[in-house]
């Protein structure tokens, strides 16, 4: 018998008009936008289907609308299958913003508690470092050990750490900018496959990230949360969490802590999970399951089409 991961994206799986076929196709996804447009007191619906793409990838935007799009498809999911997701997942998991939504499947949060502590995360990330002054780089065809080499012989007394462990030997390096252009460098005299400079306004995931953590600890001390119906894979432990207390703890380790995707992913087949479904926009969770675990069953649901075929695997 089948045993099913629901995955939710991160930044960068984000594009202009995600999420509109699902909004004019069913009510219960519709009514997901419209509480996170009413949490926010803003019509962020509105800048995620026709608004300006600039705008849109803000990250004080990028988070909420991506979570608005995960959520969308859950209810979505739910609706047209006629179950909720708790009897049919062994598992949650979301890459780095997308924990939040994974934790809102999971009953954790509201979806407008969701929401509004991604604006606030989002906001508070960007606070945190002077824009221009950090950045991010993915290294492509590298081992986590080699990334991590390269940080250590250029960092020269800057920040500059492991960001993302995404898996198929894909790394995302962060810190200041001086030392991602010092690494972009040794890492192509080190003849790794590709180097690039990823289009992001902060250094995300590094210890630069620490003033956002603070925020983000205050802003988690208040928020209401519950014990999850279904174990959620924290992206610093790439273990599962249930308990409040614990998960307020790791979303705020989270701000400044590893992605730990491959190991996740690497995770399932010993959870005896064989199927793993990436609900919101984009696919980049499949393609990178599988890479990680070529026998893992992977597919995703950001359309209606989409959510008609993943209900026929379920």
């Amino acid at each position: 018998m089948a045993r099913h991961a629901f995955v939710f994206p991160g930044q960068g799986s984000q594009s202009v008009g995600m999420g509109l076929e699902l909004y004019k196709a069913f009510p219960v996804a519709r009514a997901v936008f419209e509480e996170v447009d009413e949490a926010l007191k803003v019509k962020l619906s509105h800048l995620i289907f026709e608004g300006d793409p600039a705008e849109l990838r803000a990250t004080e935007n990028t988070q909420p609308a991506l979570f608005a799009v995960s959520m969308a498809a859950v209810r979505a999911l739910e609706h047209e299958g006629g179950f909720a997701l708790k009897d049919k997942a062994a598992l949650l998991a979301g890459h780095s913003l997308g924990e939040y939504a994974a934790l809102t499947a999971a009953g954790v949060m509201s979806i407008a508690e969701g929401a509004r502590l991604l604006r606030l995360r989002g906001q508070a990330m960007q606070r945190a470092v002077p824009v221009g002054q950090g950045g991010m780089a993915a290294l492509l065809g590298v081992e986590p050990e080699v990334a991590q080499e390269i940080c250590t012989e250029c960092s020269q007394g800057e920040v500059l750490e492991v960001a993302n462990d995404n898996g198929g030997g894909q790394i995302v390096i962060s810190g200041h900018m001086d030392a991602i252009e010092r690494a972009m460098t040794a890492a192509k005299d080190r003849g790794i496959r590709r180097v690039v400079k990823l289009p992001v306004s902060a250094p995300f995931h590094s210890s630069l990230m620490e003033p956002a953590a603070e925020e983000m600890q205050e802003a988690l001390a208040s928020a209401e949360l519950h014990p999850a119906s279904i174990p959620v894979i924290a992206n610093v432990l790439a273990e599962s969490v249930s308990q409040p207390d614990e998960i307020r703890n790791l979303l705020v380790k989270q701000i400044t802590g590893r992605v730990r995707w491959r190991e996740t992913v690497l995770s399932m087949p010993g959870k005896g999970v064989t199927c793993q479904h990436e609900l919101g926009a984009g696919k980049v969770l499949t393609g990178l399951a599988r890479r990680i675990v070529p026998d893992l069953g992977a597919d995703c649901a950001g359309t209606p089409a989409e959510i008609e075929t993943m209900l026929k695997s379920l």
